[in-house]
């Protein structure tokens, strides 16, 4: 299958930034093994979620000194686990670590998480998020910090010799997004179509950008992929993997602006011809970047890795 898949894709021209995004990785071990492979099969990037396995910074330094030539990113960080002093010390380590080859990404998570399994409040996400940024940019950037804000304070300096992480900020709401233009490097999103990204993702966060003087933000779009011949079987594991994401209120909504049902609906499933135009569609509405999750059995993955390669540029 992987053979045939091949000679379709080729026949599609188009070439895209495409880096593997994996959400469920219980080991360090794991991590550096998908790394390797990630490496091996010519993408460039490999994202880590930091979910409940094992921690995505720790897990990437250890795989960026096993794999030196890849480059690493969190999709993404909660910023509501610890102050923004421990999250830029943590940061700058593994940068150090990893010779610069970081992306930083940052979110609030979910309502349901932060009060409900961390016990914290979520009131007012945009200003925590905004103060948030006030003592974590300075502190990337290697200089000292002096913010007191009305729910996070920050004072002091690290010692961590290292080149800043890009900064990347999860958002999706036009506040967010604005602010993710006009404070870091880009966003993230997941679960988000193209009729949302060229409509509401794009625009906002390039506004926001602009008018801070910013240069035009990098938009990774995360997305499920999945190269089969039995698209009914592939969709149906996608509603079941995936249904949480349908239910969180932050990702219902991009469903809804998309009209779909369910993640099943927005997932990149089928032949290698038509996964390639999905991706395609979502690089025409601007994204810049694709964060691919593959799923399905070993033989679909295997010949989703192969189709992806094909297409990376």
């Amino acid at each position: 299958m992987v053979g045939s898949v091949l000679a379709e894709a080729r026949r599609y021209l188009l070439r895209m930034d495409i880096g593997i995004f994996t959400t469920a990785l219980n080991s360090v071990d794991d991590l550096v093994s998908e790394a390797n492979d990630v490496h091996e099969a010519g993408f460039s990037s490999m994202w880590a979620a930091q979910i409940f396995a094992v921690d995505a910074l720790t897990a990437i330094a250890v795989a960026a000194r096993e794999v030196p030539e890849l480059h690493f990113g969190t999709d993404v960080v909660p910023v509501y686990r610890q102050h923004p002093m421990m999250l830029a010390q943590q940061a700058l380590t593994v940068s150090q670590v990893a010779q610069g080859r970081l992306t930083l990404g940052i979110g609030l998570s979910h309502q349901i998480v932060v009060e409900g399994m961390w016990g914290l409040t979520y009131e007012r996400p945009l200003r925590y998020m905004r103060e948030y940024l006030d003592g974590l940019v300075p502190l990337l950037n290697g200089e000292a910090v002096s913010a007191g804000g009305d729910v996070v304070t920050a004072r002091g300096e690290l010692g961590v010799k290292a080149q800043a992480p890009r900064l990347m900020l999860a958002a999706l709401g036009p506040k967010m997004l604005e602010l993710a233009g006009r404070r870091t490097d880009g966003t993230l999103t997941w679960m988000v179509g193209p009729e949302t990204l060229a409509n509401h993702i794009v625009p906002t966060i390039t506004d926001g950008a602009a008018e801070a003087g910013r240069p035009a933000p990098s938009i990774g779009a995360g997305i499920p992929v999945c190269v089969t011949d039995n698209v009914d079987a592939a969709r149906a594991r996608a509603a079941e993997e995936y249904a949480v994401y349908g239910q969180l209120p932050s990702y219902r909504a991009m469903l809804d602006r998309e009209g779909l049902e369910g993640p099943q609906d927005l997932a990149a499933i089928g032949s290698a011809d038509e996964v390639a135009e999905r991706l395609n569609g979502l690089v025409a509405a601007g994204a810049t970047s694709i964060m691919a999750n593959e799923f399905g059995n070993p033989e679909e993955r295997a010949a989703t890795r192969a189709t992806l390669a094909s297409l990376n540029s």
